[in-house]
This record gives C-alpha cells, structure tokens and sequence, in this order.
C-alpha cells in the first residue's frame, strides 16, 4: 500500500530577512495525498462561517473556519471539537517535519479566490504551522515598524512555519485572487486551543 503522506527530508528556509522566522518547507505532501487530504476535509469538517464583531457590527464572512483539538470544548467563543483521524496524520507529519508539537488546529476554507483575510498577526508566541491545501494563494508579510513587505505563493502540500519574534515584528494576510476559482483549505496547527 502506498504511504499517502511519504515525504522526503526538507530543509526549512527562512523567508523574512529580519525580526522573526518564517520558515518554509515547500510541499511536504506528495500530489496524491493531498488531494485525498482536500477532498476528505473539505466533505468531512464541520465548517461554520467565520463571525466577529468590527466597528459595532456583526460580521459574518463567506470563508469558513473549524476548530480541532486535544481539549475539546462548547464554548460560545470557540467550539473545539476532538481530532478526526486525518487530521491527527496531519498534524503528525507537521510535527515531524517542522520538530514541534501542536495541540489544535484552525481550518480555514476559501471557498476561491474572492476570499481572503486581512492584515493581522496571530495572537500566540509559540509557533504556528501552516499546511496549505488546494489553490495556490499569495500570502503576504508586513513589517509592522519599517512596512517593508514581502509574499510568497503557497501551493497545495506546501507548510510554512512562523515562529520567534514573527507575530510581535510582523502582520500577515491573504489578499483575494480573483483570478482564483479553486477552493483552498489552510491548516494552522497551534500550541493552544
């Protein structure tokens, strides 16, 4: 039987020329395995929509977001739901390739090219992996002190992990793609829930 997730030793390479790590992998799944992976997560997840509150309104996106974890939880803020198992073989080739250990994860659907997510920076100091599925997305780095920007285009296996002074020194997003009709699905393993 084939390993759908055999891969072979990557070395990372930090893609930030200062004030943090962005370390990226390249794909670290074969072709087949992610497109099983895909497909899998894109019927099996139990997506919602994405709200939040902004400027006194309730907004709700298109995109669509889960949540997964050791601990899982009800909660109103966020509802954590216990791992499915190909998502527990995912989280494991993370972890193997990037040496770290995760305990939940945050899906995000998109659904093509007319989504996206706005400048941000993740609110955890430990490191965050992300394990890129389906259509190639830009994805965009911003200095917050000298603006100075930066991209790089994540394919479909491919794994970026940002670690160190990454979220205190920089904000990061995925501009919309219009061009894009695919669906996308990015896997942000986590050290907190």
């Amino acid at each position: 039987m084939m390993d759908l997730f055999a891969h072979e030793d990557f070395g990372p390479r930090n893609i930030l020329p200062h004030s943090g790590t962005a370390n990226f992998f390249g794909a670290i799944l074969p072709r087949e395995g992610a497109d099983r992976a895909l497909a899998s997560l894109m019927s099996d997840i139990e997506w919602r929509n994405d709200e939040y509150h902004f400027a006194g309104k309730h907004i709700v996106t298109a995109r669509k977001i889960a949540w997964y974890g050791d601990v899982p939880s009800q909660s109103s803020k966020r509802r954590v739901l216990p791992w499915p198992p190909l998502l527990l073989d995912l989280k494991e080739l993370v972890e193997r390739t990037c040496g770290h250990q995760f305990q939940s994860c945050l899906l995000n659907l998109y659904h093509s090219g007319e989504e996206g997510l706005g400048w941000h920076s993740d609110g955890e100091k430990t490191p965050v992996a992300s394990l890129s599925l389906g259509a190639t997305r830009r994805f965009v780095f911003k200095n917050k002190t000298d603006k100075e920007t930066l991209e790089i285009r994540l394919s479909h296996g491919d794994l970026l992990v940002m670690e160190g002074e990454t979220q205190d020194d920089w904000l990061h997003r995925v501009p919309p793609m219009k061009s894009v009709k695919n669906p996308r699905i990015n896997l942000t393993f986590r050290q907190t829930a």
